[in-house]
């Protein structure tokens, strides 16, 4: 019988898991299935791109795994039962219910022997009123598209404020202006604007947001969103549109699992990515809370999603085969803010992502940025930079740490 190994998610980190993973081990020997609730891949780092109008190829995930041997459900994830070793699934509804109903994607049940858990996050609210009912966001493909529609409704002089100071918020506020000239951009702030990054980008991110005309409202908590206006800081800010990027949560399925989880409902595990509570369940991506370097956790993006992907599925074939056990430390190297298509500030961090004093800036790390988000589609559908060896599952080889 073949050992059954189920993805749950297919964006960045769901996506390299599965292809790599079916380009290790033998077809023979495994059945690899994803589910995902869109039959594309979404490229979710350039949603603030849709969001000003910009046109993105369409990638199909059936076209991604196409000679993987890796079978595509498009349905919604409802439960998982780690005891019964099931995945709960129900149409996904829309584009997605049409192009999966060659399968039957409807209510049905999906057992595994390996699960890889990569439902990702999407927006939080944080408890915020009207937060829910009068924003747009740019956290996946629908609500980019919402978002581009409503602002092309707005007439010249419009005002939009965009909630967040992280890159989400920035590279949304950045993106609209430069797209809009004729809008009145405002970007709302907790702390102050760009205050991880070093003086040398903090200077850089502040010329760029007044070249663009951007309001910049500082050390400004959002106490509640209105129809027309955003109450923050005690001030308020008036808006025909309200972009909502102050932060994301995960995906609440896990924490009601008996999985162990933190208090973010993320799934806590070791450094091959596999649960410290379920040895069958790996996590990857913003659904998993792993430690980089230092002990200090990885924090939520694509670059922490891929490297992640590419450690669970190297200790899943390990496992599986009896070959050595990944020993490849996570960390990171720099953070990559575009500012608009015609700038971007790359801030170079420490392998714990700390702020180094180096932060170029302009035309040229605006190229830059563009290669990157060019490299992790690329590496989605590429999981694997040398020739392929599909390895035989032998239950009874030993497992080999690495040295």
């Amino acid at each position: 019988m073949k050992h059954r190994i189920v993805v749950l998610g297919a964006g960045y980190a769901g996506a390299s898991v599965a292809g790599r993973l079916a380009r290790r081990l033998h077809a023979d020997d495994v059945d690899v299935t994803v589910v995902n609730a869109e039959p594309d891949f979404v490229e979710r780092v350039r949603m603030h791109q849709v969001a000003a109008g910009q046109e993105l190829r369409r990638r199909p995930l059936r076209d991604i795994l196409a000679g993987t041997g890796a079978t595509l459900r498009v349905a919604r994830v409802t439960a998982v039962d780690v005891e019964r070793r099931t995945v709960s699934l129900a149409a996904a509804g829309g584009a997605g219910q049409a192009e999966g109903a060659a399968r039957a994607d409807d209510t049905d049940e999906l057992a595994y022997d390996t699960l890889v858990y990569a439902l990702g996050s999407s927006l939080a609210g944080h408890g915020v009123p009207g937060a829910g009912e009068h924003t747009y966001d740019v956290a996946g493909r629908p609500g980019a598209l919402r978002l581009r529609d409503r602002l092309a409704e707005l007439a010249p002089g419009g005002r939009v404020v965009v909630v967040g100071g992280g890159l989400t918020g920035i590279e949304a506020a950045t993106e609209i202006a430069e797209a809009r000239g004729d809008l009145e951009v405002a970007l709302a702030v907790r702390g102050g604007l760009g205050d991880w990054l070093s003086a040398t980008g903090q200077r850089h991110l502040r010329a760029v947001c007044d070249r663009l005309g951007i309001t910049v409202h500082e050390h400004a908590d959002v106490e509640r969103v209105g129809a027309t206006e955003v109450l923050a800081g005690g001030t308020t800010i008036p808006a025909d549109v309200t972009v909502w990027a102050a932060g994301f949560a995960v995906h609440p399925i896990a924490a009601a699992t008996t999985l162990q989880v933190s208090a973010r409902g993320q799934i806590v595990v070791d450094g091959t990515m596999r649960s410290v509570s379920h040895p069958d369940v790996y996590a990857v991506g913003d659904a998993a809370l792993a430690d980089g370097p230092l002990g200090t956790p990885l924090r939520m993006s694509c670059a922490s999603g891929i490297p992640m992907a590419w450690q669970a599925a190297d200790s899943i074939a390990a496992r599986l085969t009896g070959g050595r056990l990944p020993n490849t430390p996570l960390g990171y190297v720099h953070q990559c803010i575009s500012l608009g298509r015609q700038d971007a500030v790359i801030q170079l961090v420490t392998a714990d992502d700390r702020a180094r004093p180096a932060a170029p800036g302009g035309r040229l790390a605006a190229g830059y940025k563009e290669l990157v988000c060019k490299g992790a589609a690329f590496m989605v559908a590429h999981p694997l930079p040398y020739p392929v060896r599909r390895r035989r599952v032998t239950a009874t080889a030993p497992v080999t740490a690495a040295v």
